[in-house]
């Protein structure tokens, strides 16, 4: 009975200091509220009502778009068994069969297969003198390939990236990813330069442009031209479009849409891979695909500006036009007093630049350890994903089903998000990700574990999982602890590191052994979770907006 009673009061103390410590953080946010005129402005405006619920909208129908055009490559290229074009035979006896032309056109290898890189060099022979002497000069194809076994109409098969091109796969991944990371710098400058709504504007012409331009290339190299372009595109609309919906919600709104909108970035992976499976031409999944991508053209009308970009920039008179047009569509009234409060500091507008994330000490130490565990996060998703191709997984399986897992994983974070915080909810994450890389090393591999393949590929679903639930924490995370005036810029600086990471992946995973990319996805996450250790918590607090306000804060 003394036991029961005892374990009745430890559950209840437990409540009651889980209920206190809600309360407690109700109460700061609430006072931290008092002191920022733009939040008083903001609540007037209505939290989330039809004008934040229509923003909302507006940022998932692009994501969709966005997954589309960054995985499209995966189910462009395809697996082929061509051999030489050898159809000057046909000249000699047009009712020669297949099998006939390949033995007497085609070398043999020792094992008897065919070498289908090399073909026999045309003679001035007639066919009965072929048959029995034979042709044995060879030469490296003449006249293309034929791809006999080709169900589609892929990118190897279009401009014969074959015998010694194979690695031009690689060039289109390296490619984009490097597209990627000059698309963060340039779209992460031009948002705090020019405004969110430009920058947002000048990122979906570039998804319009570069996406459906890719459908009519004429060369590989035209090709890899429109990937370069629409990586830039693709990555500019994930920063800015984050940074605009940052700007507009409070509280743990900004939370909820932020995984939102990456919950349809999963959608458009699923999008895809259907699309892909049904169609039998490249050509096709990008005319098809990217379609949807022409509507956007009407965000030019209904897109709004950043009301605390255009306050920064000194822009008052616009920032309270945005923000009376936000309450007229949620039905509300901003009252007078709380918009002539709304002014800038007796002050010139504050300037910030690139050159701040190196002399104000807050950005560095911020940038330094973000950049850290984004190149963590990308470096060991797409290690996983490359090891998943390893074990002969089928590219729709590995697109399909870590992109149906990762909507419940983003959901997921949503209760972390609110129970724990940013700081923690990062750090269980990253936890996570270690101890699936720890397992991974311990699971057969090769040849001595077969029967164990099933849980190889389980285990590095899971790791993906959890890497998916961590970029859109990250995101969120990163989001709120830069401050407005260099808001973009920082989160451009930070996806430098990320493309860096794929990168990385990349170039490592076919030069090291099997086991040294995974161990060191367990090693990156150990060193980002201790470096998120000198990270600021950011739930239920202010954003920052001037530099002073981001250094006095921190």
């Amino acid at each position: 009975q003394v036991s029961g009673s005892s374990n009745r009061q430890g559950t209840s103390g437990s409540s009651y200091s889980c209920s206190l410590d809600a309360l407690l953080r109700r109460l700061r946010a609430m006072d931290t509220k008092k002191d920022d005129k733009f939040a008083d402005v903001l609540d007037a405006v209505g939290e989330f009502g039809t004008f934040q619920w229509r923003l909302i909208v507006l940022t998932f129908i692009p994501n969709i778009m966005s997954s589309f055009f960054m995985f499209a490559d995966h189910f462009v290229f395809s697996e082929e068994k061509p051999y030489c074009n050898t159809s000057w035979i046909l000249a000699l006896d047009p009712n020669l069969s297949e099998a006939e032309q390949m033995n007497l056109t085609l070398p043999r290898a020792h094992n008897g297969s065919f070498l289908t890189c090399l073909m026999y060099l045309p003679m001035s022979w007639d066919l009965e003198s072929i048959i029995q002497f034979g042709l044995n000069i060879t030469d490296p194809c003449e006249d293309g390939w034929i791809y006999p076994e080709s169900k589609r109409r892929s990118l190897i098969s279009e401009f014969d990236l074959v015998c010694g091109k194979e690695q031009d796969k690689e060039t289109v991944q390296t490619m984009f990813m490097t597209g990627q990371l000059i698309g963060s710098l340039i779209f992460g400058l031009l948002s705090d330069k020019l405004g969110r709504y430009p920058t947002i504007l000048l990122s979906l012409l570039g998804l319009m442009f570069f996406g459906f331009g890719t459908a009519f290339v004429n060369t590989f190299h035209q090709y890899l031209f429109f990937r370069f372009g629409v990586s830039q595109a693709v990555m500019g609309y994930a920063i800015v479009s984050l940074t605009l919906v940052t700007e507009w919600l409070v509280g743990e709104h900004r939370a909820h849409a932020v995984i939102l909108e990456h919950c349809f970035f999963s959608v458009g992976i699923m999008f895809l891979t259907g699309l892909a499976y049904n169609l039998p031409h490249w050509r096709m999944l990008f005319l098809v695909g990217a379609v949807p991508v022409f509507p956007l053209i009407s965000y030019i009308w209904i897109l709004p500006e950043s009301p605390r970009w255009l306050m920064m920039k000194g822009k008052v008179k616009e920032a309270k036009e945005v923000l009376c047009y936000a309450a007229e569509v949620n039905k509300k009234t901003i009252p007078l007093n709380l918009l002539e409060e709304l002014q800038l500091p007796g002050k010139k507008v504050t300037k910030a630049s690139v050159l701040d994330f190196y002399s104000n000490r807050y950005l560095c130490k911020v940038t330094f350890v973000m950049g850290c565990v984004w190149l963590t996060i990308s470096y060991s998703y797409f290690t996983l994903s490359l090891k998943l191709r390893d074990f002969g997984v089928s590219i729709h399986f590995r697109q399909a089903i870590p992109g149906i897992l990762e909507v419940p994983a983003r959901l997921c974070s949503i209760i972390l998000l609110e129970q724990i915080g940013r700081k923690w909810s990062l750090a269980v994450i990253l936890i996570q990700t270690a101890f699936m890389c720890f397992l991974t090393l311990f699971l057969p591999q090769g040849e001595d574990g077969p029967s164990l393949k099933s849980a190889i590929i389980l285990v590095l679903v899971l790791g993906q999982f959890s890497l998916a639930t961590s970029v859109s924490v990250v995101f969120l995370y990163t989001a709120e602890l830069f401050p407005t005036i260099v808001r973009s810029t920082g989160l451009g600086l930070v996806s430098l590191a990320s493309s860096g990471g794929a990168i990385l992946s990349l170039t490592i995973i076919g030069q090291l052994p099997a086991l040294l990319p995974i161990f060191l996805c367990f090693i990156s996450s150990i060193a980002a979770l201790g470096f998120s250790a000198l990270l600021p918590e950011t739930q239920n607090q202010l954003l920052s907006d001037s530099m002073e306000q981001f250094s006095r804060a921190r």
